[in-house]
């Protein structure tokens, strides 16, 4: 275990699509506890778009120990296919960098996108840089000249990974809408909670 106020900026998306690409899903109470018991990671925040009715997710991985941190998200039509996107990279950067960044001692970025890399470069000057948890063996290029601090989720799949024997359902996946996974769509009644300032402002009518 790495003693200290280490926090975990968590990009969601990435994470998610890039281990179901290698055929596993993550358990995230798991992985939540990986990151305490492992790397003594005090605060875990997960970067993550907003979707309607997916009010129970966000329960769930707020019942597994994650600080959730919300995205609009954009909803486009492509190749005849209803896509769901939610560009996180600016609330992470912005978390890490400056609002939370006197709070920790150290911190791991999970990702394998290169659009993080100038923040993995100023942590690391700062000596605040941890680790970096890369979903698959194919993270950026620009991610490579911080390989000494990489971990891939496949070096810790047995610590994380959703196992279906489990008796009781764990949070293995996002729910994004056109996934398939129907079990994480919350009903209509339920009701997330959410920190102050963790949710989007509105944006204001034009008058």
């Amino acid at each position: 275990m790495t003693k200290g106020k280490n926090y975990a900026f968590i990009d969601s998306q990435n994470l998610n699509l890039g281990v179901r690409s290698l055929g596993w899903r993550l358990d995230y109470k798991k992985l939540r506890l990986y990151l305490k018991n492992k790397h003594d990671i005090e605060k875990a925040f997960m970067f993550i778009g907003l979707v309607a009715n997916n009010q129970k997710l966000y329960t769930q991985l707020q019942s597994a120990g994650f600080i959730l941190i919300f995205k609009p998200t954009v909803r486009y039509f492509e190749n005849g296919k209803e896509t769901v996107k939610g560009n996180v990279d600016a609330e992470l950067v912005l978390h890490a960098a400056a609002i939370e960044y006197k709070h920790y001692d150290r911190a791991i970025i999970v990702t394998g996108d290169g659009d993080f890399a100038c923040l993995v470069e100023y942590l690391l000057d700062n000596k605040k840089l941890l680790k970096i948890i890369t979903p698959t063996h194919k993270y950026s290029q620009l991610l490579q000249p911080f390989y000494q601090h990489i971990i891939k989720a496949e070096q810790i799949r047995n610590a994380i990974e959703y196992k279906k024997s489990q008796t009781r359902r764990s949070v293995e996946t996002l729910g994004v809408s056109g996934n398939g996974d129907r079990l994480n769509i919350a009903k209509k009644t339920t009701k997330v909670n959410l920190e102050p300032g963790h949710m989007p402002k509105k944006p204001k009518e034009n008058l």
